[in-house]
């Protein structure tokens, strides 16, 4: 049941990054999966060092923060890997 809540917060947190970094329009659900979950990873990874821990397998505020930090910071380093490949 845990990677069914990992999913819909992941599918959630990615949603709303990509709103952020507008790329709603060129994603779809499950490219806004991937990028929630994997931005979950890279979140803890992150946000760990200072102190702050969450998981999105047991739905939490703190775990959603996380997933949406990752998720931000994952496709601000899209954003500029694709930046560098158009000039």
């Amino acid at each position: 049941m845990g990677w069914i809540v990992a999913l819909i917060v992941g599918g959630f947190a990615g949603f709303l990054a990509s709103r952020l970094m507008n790329r709603d329009a060129s994603m779809g659900i499950f490219m806004n999966i991937v990028v929630g979950c994997v931005g979950s990873v890279i979140g803890n990874a992150i946000l760990n060092q200072v102190g702050i821990a969450g998981s999105v397998q047991h739905f939490s505020i703190t775990g959603l923060i996380v997933a949406f930090v990752g998720a931000s910071v994952l496709l601000g380093i899209v954003n500029v890997v694709q930046r560098g490949k158009l000039r």
